[in-house]
C-alpha cells in the first residue's frame, strides 16, 4: 500500500508540473473504460484503496487496483499509444536498452515489440526516438 501511495504522490506532483496546455486528465481502468476530467482546480486524494479526483465539475472515485493509466489530453480523448505516437509503424526501427545498449534492427514496430520481453526500451527511427514500456 505504501508503494501505491508513493506512486500516486509522484503522479499528483506530476499533474501540477506537467499539465501545460492539456485541458484534460484521462483515467483508464483495467476494463478499458476511460474517464476524462478537466484539469481546472484538479485535486487528488488517496483513501484506503481508492483515488478521489475532484475538479470544478465534481468528484470521481477510482478503485486503485482497477486503475491502469492516467494521461494528459488536449481534447479529452486518450492519446495515441506509444508505438503510434512518434514513429512510423511500418518503417525500420533500431531498439536499445534504456542504458543505450543496441539490441538490433527490426523491419517494423510490431516485429520489434513481439521480439522483446517485458521492459523499457528506446526505439529509434531516423531522427526520432521514443521510450516505450512493454508489459
Amino acid at each position: 500500500m505504501r508503494k501505491i501511495v508513493f506512486i500516486l504522490a509522484i503522479a499528483v506532483l506530476s499533474v501540477a508540473a506537467q499539465a501545460g496546455n492539456y485541458a484534460y486528465l484521462v483515467f483508464t481502468n483495467t476494463d478499458g473504460t476511460h474517464t476524462a476530467l478537466t484539469v481546472s482546480n484538479l485535486t487528488m486524494t488517496v483513501n484506503a484503496n481508492s483515488l478521489s479526483v475532484t475538479n470544478d465539475e465534481g468528484t470521481v472515485s477510482f478503485t486503485l487496483t482497477e486503475l491502469s493509466a492516467m494521461e494528459f489530453s488536449p481534447d479529452g480523448e486518450t492519446l495515441p499509444s506509444a508505438l503510434e505516437n512518434v514513429l512510423n509503424a511500418d518503417a525500420t526501427v533500431q531498439v536499445f536498452t534504456i542504458t543505450g545498449f543496441p539490441l538490433g534492427s527490426f523491419d517494423n514496430l510490431l516485429n520489434a515489440a513481439s521480439s522483446l520481453s517485458k521492459g523499457v526500451y528506446v526505439i529509434r527511427q531516423g531522427n526520432n526516438a521514443q521510450k516505450i514500456v512493454l508489459q
